[in-house]
């Protein structure tokens, strides 16, 4: 089931699964935003990632000396939320722990997604709520998609523009490898403040990056004026990705948490950029998508 809201300039629809932001338009036009989820390059629009964000090594992690499995990313984004509240311009999802989470995931928990436009922006908000007797360990994530080939346009017409110039015009990278994320980053060059798309940015997989100056990321077109912009304040890290082999889409990711990375003894306690809730306590974060 999906759901619809708008203001005077802009309409969002959302899918019930997921509580997945599946389309995002001027209400005076008709260019989509968000990608489409074609299956052929990727399923997916704008996907949550909780209670995990990226990949564990070997699918696999431990909590109080006992071995859990879970799949990349978490099982949220494949989760049928509840509909929490409405209005004209917000909405609210709600997912909640049941015997199929506690299976893989030994915590009791309340997870809210909120959209809320204001003007030309939609607020997307998490927050997290511990209903375990017990301390409790997550991470949280966005994973939106944007459209970034039209009007005859090439991939390389794009590019990410940053708020911010980053020490001597270079950014910084973590490198995926099959053995988890390596400690070791790459230099990734840019012009200025600017990041143009090419098929070998992605080669090595997402850019995770943690050390930004800046909290605003655009996806904009060099022959034209039509931009998206990103801001993220309260993020860990960025993630930037797209299939190798398609120029169609790019991910602009903000995360409150990361992949395992080399090495990792598996224990969720100990996981780079977990976070830690007490009994009853709440986690709140949020980025805002601009056009």
């Amino acid at each position: 089931m999906q759901y619809k809201i708008s203001n005077k300039k802009i309409e969002i629809k959302i899918n019930q699964k997921g509580a997945e932001l599946c389309s995002l338009k001027k209400v005076d036009a008709s260019y989509e935003y968000i990608w489409q989820a074609n299956e052929k390059y990727w399923n997916r629009s704008a996907p949550v990632l909780f209670p995990i964000v990226g990949k564990l090594i070997d699918d696999t992690y431990t909590y109080k000396d006992k071995t859990y499995k879970m799949s990349q990313h978490g099982f949220a984004r494949d989760k049928t939320f509840d509909l929490f509240e409405q209005s004209n311009n917000h909405i609210c999802f709600k997912l909640t722990h049941d015997s199929d989470t506690l299976k893989i995931y030994p915590f009791e928990f309340e997870l809210y997604i909120s959209y809320t436009l204001i003007n030309s922006s939609v607020e997307v908000a998490y927050k997290v709520v511990n209903r375990t007797n017990g301390e409790m360990y997550f991470s949280i994530g966005g994973h939106p998609a944007f459209n970034c080939s039209n009007e005859h346009h090439e991939n390389n017409d794009f590019y990410f523009e940053f708020d911010a110039l980053e020490e001597l015009d270079v950014l910084q990278s973590y490198v995926i490898t099959p053995k988890g994320i390596s400690e070791d980053k790459i230099k990734i060059k840019t012009d200025f403040n600017k990041l143009f798309l090419s098929q070998n940015l992605f080669k090595n997989d997402a850019l995770i990056i943690d050390d930004l100056k800046s909290k605003c990321v655009r996806l904009k077109n060099s022959k034209n004026d039509r931009a998206v912009s990103v801001h993220f304040e309260s993020c860990d890290y960025l993630g930037l990705w797209s299939k190798v082999a398609c120029s169609l889409f790019v991910c602009i990711e903000p995360w409150n948490g990361v992949a395992d990375f080399v090495n990792h003894n598996k224990r969720m306690e100990q996981k780079r950029g977990i976070h830690k809730l007490e009994p009853n306590e709440l986690f709140h974060t949020k980025y805002i998508i601009q056009i």
